[in-house]
């Protein structure tokens, strides 16, 4: 009898665990998603997901609010997420140096990116563009290394802000052409791309969508992107790879992750929506329309990608000794 009963038990136990197992499995999400994205409402990031927002929501049953969360270049928001419950109802839709520059540029920052969330996946990357102002006698990169060489600290090129991928791109490119330019930050795109409207700064590696209008207008001349491929926005627009500077592919790419602890069922079905949203002709078209390519992959692809994000930046950082305050 004993034994029956202990049998009866385990079967009981084990039908328990499996109907716990399919509550949690159908419970998320129960209710609207808090997307947290460090940065303006309106920016690339709002951009990025806004464009997957309908169908995402259509297939989770669930809204997503999107929390502008600013302040410490992203780190109040991405703090924000990580002390956040791992229930799948906090997510954070940060940058490139959220995940791969902020650790090493800010001193009091108190938590590693990398150990710090559950990555999803890479949602977009948005190549830098290398920019000039019409007034500079050049059309290639061959022809910016000359005239930097020929002008040593006579280029300002501008940036959206100390330790932004424009600055760092605007280091590594220095570094590896051997030329001086004077780095000029401001606060946000809007006024460097003012700033070299004006000629004030004459060069900008900036994300395309930042200065499209600008280049569509011809108030402005693309000489190369850092991108693997050429940009279907900018098609006549060789890439740095093609020019002989394979090094300089850069961008500034957006991850979606999850508290450290989320479950890895809800990371992986968050991960199979976004990329089947992201195959969509129409969401790529969107995104390719202002020079943005689509993401891929899932978590372990983020996670590799955040690594060697973060150990290539940090060798440029500490070589050109940026720190932001």
């Amino acid at each position: 009898m004993r034994k029956i009963e202990m049998n009866m038990l385990r079967l009981l136990a084990a039908a328990c665990a499996f109907a716990s197992f399919a509550v949690c499995a159908q419970e998320w999400p129960s209710k609207p998603i808090r997307l947290v994205i460090p940065y303006a409402a309106g920016g690339a990031g709002d951009i990025t997901f806004r464009a997957l927002m309908p169908a995402i929501e259509a297939k989770l049953g669930q809204r997503f609010v999107i929390d502008n969360k600013l302040g410490a270049s992203g780190n109040v928001g991405a703090a924000d997420v990580m002390r956040a419950a791992p229930d799948g109802h906090t997510l954070l839709l940060g940058a490139t140096n959220n995940f791969a520059t902020n650790q090493y540029l800010m001193k009091g920052m108190d938590f590693d990116p990398i150990t710090a969330f559950a990555p999803v996946m890479l949602v977009s990357n948005t190549p830098t563009v290398i920019i000039v102002n019409n007034a500079l006698p050049v059309k290639t990169l061959r022809e910016l290394v000359s005239y930097a060489k020929a002008n040593p600290g006579k280029l300002n090129y501008a940036s959206p802000g100390n330790g932004t991928v424009a600055h760092l791109a605007g280091e590594l490119f220095s570094e590896i052409a051997g030329i001086q330019m004077v780095h000029v930050p401001f606060k946000g795109a809007p006024p460097a791309n003012n700033a070299l409207l004006a000629n004030e700064v004459q060069v900008f590696l900036t994300p395309l969508p930042s200065i499209l209008g600008a280049l569509k207008g011809g108030r402005v001349r693309a000489i190369a992107t850092g991108a693997k491929a050429r940009l279907e926005a900018l098609p006549d627009v060789s890439t740095t790879t093609e020019q002989g500077m394979s090094e300089l592919i850069t961008g500034n790419w957006w991850g979606l992750v999850a508290p450290k602890a989320t479950p890895a069922r809800i990371v992986d079905r968050l991960a199979a929506e976004v990329r089947a949203t992201l195959a969509d002709p129409e969401v790529r078209k969107r995104y390719s329309e202002i020079g943005m390519e689509p993401g891929s992959g899932g978590p372990k692809e983020l996670e590799a990608l955040m690594k060697s994000e973060a150990a290539r930046w940090k060798k440029v950082i500490d070589r050109a000794k940026v720190l932001v305050e």
